[in-house]
Parts: structure tokens; C-alpha cells; sequence
């Protein structure tokens, strides 16, 4: 049986970023992978957590898929924190032994978490169009190279990424909340395929 970390870095603000896209989101999650014979654990850094028990649910996953709002072109604060003190609490044991370096190897090559693996999932306010785009706000940009810290967080540590999926429009009247679970179910099969 393989085992998944369902990582919920939402960070609620009343009225404005209640939670309820991504809770639906990690909900797909749940069901794709209690699908495919997956053992799930779960984590919502909002309800409050203990390093020690998340350094375990690491060391337990073989993969983490994690669902965050941008807030201001970045994670929410909470889930910055979360990343500090969790991986940096399991130096040496969970997440890395050094940076690579003392053990004559590159920068970044002293991970413990060598053949796992995570996926990223996002929701924005802004539009795709803003992507990839050099006349966009992101300057030509891609999801994944304006999330390269959390990106960097994981691979110092040696898991692998899988593509990542985005939302986006996500306060628009019109925006589709079915076909923001569609394009997940999709992306989760894409990634994980039976």
C-alpha cells in the first residue's frame, strides 16, 4: 500500500479566505487517492500541529500533495512557519542531514527524503493569462517558477516533483468550481495513473 500526506496550507482570513476551495479541493484529493488503495493522512496547518507529529506523517508518506492559496505572490505566513519549523526539525532524521556539501556533494544533495515524491496544487485570484505570458505580471513566468521556493523546500530535502496543478480566477462570478475539481481529477490522474 502506498501512503499519502494530504497537506491543507490554507490560512484563513473571515469573510475574505474562509478555506471553503480549498477544503473541497483536498476532499477531490481524498477520494482520488482513497480510490487508488492509498493509506491517507492529513494535515490543515489552521487547526494547529506538532512538529513531531508532522516529521512522522513525513517520514511515513511516500508522496505529499499540497493544497495552498497565494496570498500576495507567496504562500500564506502560517505555512511559511509550518516549512520552518518542520523541516528544520527534522534535520537529521525526517527531512535532511546537511546540505550536501560535507559529504562532498552539491548544495541541496543532502536530503532524506530521496524517492518521494509531492505535488503542488494552487488557487489564485489572478488569471492564467498572467503565466507564461512575457507582457504579464509574472513577466513570463510559469506557476511552478513563481512557486520555486516551495519547490526548493522539497527538492533540498530530495523528494521529486510531479506536475503541479493551479486555480484561478477563483473570486470571479463566473468562476466554475466543477470544473476547477475536473481539472484536478484529471491532473491527479495524470500524475498518479492506476
Amino acid at each position: 500500500m502506498k501512503n499519502v500526506l494530504l497537506l491543507n496550507l490554507h490560512q484563513k482570513y473571515e469573510g475574505f479566505a474562509n478555506g471553503n476551495l480549498t477544503r473541497d479541493l483536498i476532499n477531490e484529493a481524498r477520494s482520488f487517492f482513497t480510490s487508488q488503495g492509498y493509506a491517507v493522512r492529513e494535515s490543515a496547518i489552521d487547526e494547529g500541529y506538532d512538529v513531531a507529529e508532522e516529521l512522522e506523517k513525513f517520514q511515513w508518506a511516500d508522496v505529499f500533495f499540497v493544497q495552498s492559496p497565494v496570498y500576495w505572490m507567496g504562500l500564506p505566513w502560517l505555512a511559511k512557519k509550518y516549512g520552518d519549523e518542520v523541516f528544520s526539525g527534522g534535520n537529521g532524521t525526517v527531512t535532511f542531514v546537511n546540505d550536501g556539501r560535507s559529504n562532498g556533494g552539491n548544495y541541496g544533495s543532502g536530503g532524506l527524503m530521496k524517492g518521494k515524491r509531492y505535488m503542488l496544487s494552487f488557487t489564485y485570484n489572478c488569471p492564467t493569462s498572467e503565466f507564461n505570458n512575457t507582457n504579464g505580471f509574472f513577466e513570463g513566468m510559469s506557476v511552478d517558477q513563481a512557486n520555486i521556493a516551495l519547490h526548493k523546500l522539497f527538492q533540498f530535502c530530495g523528494a521529486e516533483p510531479l506536475k503541479s496543478y493551479s486555480v484561478h480566477d477563483v473570486y470571479k462570478p463566473e468562476f466554475k468550481f466543477d470544473e476547477a475539481l475536473k481539472g484536478l481529477q484529471k491532473m491527479l490522474a495524470e500524475n498518479f495513473p492506476s
